[in-house]
């Protein structure tokens, strides 16, 4: 029986931590030779998350989740308060007249987090928060692991894709608002997590 984690919201003391782990994850998680994307590749291109300007930027972001909470979400995972954080997952709703959406992304869990069912309540509370409304994100196409977990989800492929920095391959998923209410079924067991609720 592992140690049980927390899903929490997070402070300002946090940004720079959030910062390492993006840049820990993209490190583990992106480094394919067919595609070109290796390490200094990566380092080149996120590497500026583990800096000072990163922390500001993340800084703010948590900030706006504070002052704005139904327009921008973040959460991240760790055992305790003064625990590593290991995973996050941030979102944002778009104003009605870009269509009233909701932005997923980033959504990170290191590897030694894995499999312990937390990216699942992580998503359920994701959802619950952002409603029955269209929810849009963009997955790396070689991610196959990321790419079956959101399909689950009932995210589909709209077609759309892109070549990040000219070098890694994207496409774009969206889970449709009709889904939200088809899946309530499932959610009903895992959704309503509230901060500082252990899981998994």
């Amino acid at each position: 029986m592992h140690r049980q984690y927390e899903l929490v919201e997070p402070t300002g003391g946090d940004a720079a931590e959030l910062g390492r782990v993006l840049l820990a994850a993209w490190l583990e998680t992106y480094p394919n030779p067919a595609a070109g994307v290796d390490e200094r590749w990566i380092r080149a291109q996120r590497g500026d998350s583990a800096t000072p300007e990163g922390a500001c930027r993340w800084r703010e972001f948590i900030e706006s989740t504070t002052r704005d909470p139904d327009r921008s979400f973040c959460r991240v995972v760790r055992r305790g308060p003064q625990a590593p954080i290991v995973g996050f997952l941030c979102g944002r709703r778009e104003d009605p007249a870009s269509g009233g959406h909701v932005t997923l992304g980033p959504m990170y869990l290191l590897a030694a987090a894995q499999g312990l069912g937390i990216g699942r309540q992580m998503m359920a509370e994701f959802l619950d928060w952002a409603g029955p409304v269209p929810v849009l994100l963009w997955v790396t196409s070689y991610n196959e692991s990321a790419v079956r977990f959101y399909r689950h989800y009932g995210f589909q492929p709209t077609g759309e894709r892109e070549l990040w920095q000219g070098r890694l391959p994207n496409e774009r998923m969206r889970r449709a608002a009709e889904v939200a209410a088809d899946q309530a079924g499932w959610r009903s067991g895992t959704a309503g997590i509230k901060p500082g609720r252990n899981v998994g």
